[in-house]
């Protein structure tokens, strides 16, 4: 394979991750709004706060595949998961980072074998970050399946403050 060909491959690999995340934001947002209006605040915070991380995500891996000279996608990977129950939440999102993980832990070694370290390098990050997330919510979803009402009852009424915004107007 030519290195052209292997940047090609590399920047797939990087457009995929990238959809993964875009779709991830959209639905632990979504999942956010929804605990919060349950009035779940401290479970709304920290998955606001992991869809913040995917931003991140999305904003280096966008980087890299410009570096490349490749075109970011704005593509999803695929539809939003919408109307779980509680109790699926948190299962279904410590899936979906394990599905993530093994997805990243394969594209990192592709990207050493085609001679990308930076790329590899990326990927090998992402998966640390993920791995916190799926440990967060294999956490809840444990919690909710060992303690059930009495831990919903704890959570019920936290606060969802997240800290003071910061972004472009808000400097």
């Amino acid at each position: 394979m030519s290195r052209d060909e292997q940047r090609t491959k590399v920047i797939e690999m990087l457009n995929k991750a990238l959809s993964m995340e875009l779709q991830a934001i959209h639905l632990y947002m979504q999942q956010h709004y929804h605990l919060d209006d349950l009035d779940f605040g401290e479970l709304a915070a920290n998955v606001k706060l992991i869809s913040i991380d995917e931003m991140r995500h999305a904003e280096s891996l966008s980087e890299r595949i410009t570096e490349l000279g490749g075109e970011p996608t704005t593509d999803l990977a695929g539809p939003i998961a919408k109307g779980q129950g509680l109790k699926e939440i948190f299962s279904f999102d410590a899936n979906e980072e394990e599905e993530t993980i093994e997805a990243y832990t394969e594209w990192a070694k592709l990207c050493r074998e085609y001679g990308d370290t930076i790329s590899a390098n990326l990927f090998e990050e992402l998966i640390e970050d993920e791995q916190e997330h799926m440990n967060y919510f294999d956490n809840v979803d444990g919690h909710l399946k060992n303690l059930g009402d009495a831990y919903l009852a704890r959570m019920a009424g936290t606060p969802a403050d997240t800290g003071e915004p910061k972004g472009f107007v808000l400097k």
